[in-house]
């Protein structure tokens, strides 16, 4: 009998539902210390995921889960980047 692959699952920081990791979106603090957007999701660095929805990121803004998660502050002109990269996304 065929053995069953397990899929990965992550939590979104912003809506906390548990989704397969494939449709959700990575957001990563590079070693250097930059913070990006990752839809391969295979960039090192320190890494949160979230829905691929833009209500989703500004629930995760708000409550600061994005700045808790990533470990590191994060300033107005990188939250508008990450939203305007977010729609370019979707």
């Amino acid at each position: 009998m065929a053995k069953q692959r397990k899929i990965p699952q992550r939590t979104c920081i912003g809506c906390r539902t548990v989704r397969p990791k494939r449709d959700l979106i990575r957001v990563v603090r590079t070693p250097e210390g930059e913070i990006l957007l990752d839809p391969t999701g295979k960039q090192s660095g320190r890494g949160a995921y979230i829905c691929p929805d833009a209500a989703c990121m500004e629930q995760a803004l708000k409550k600061k889960q994005l700045e808790r998660a990533l470990e590191v502050a994060i300033t107005p002109e990188t939250i508008e980047r990450l939203r305007e990269e977010l729609e370019r996304v979707m």
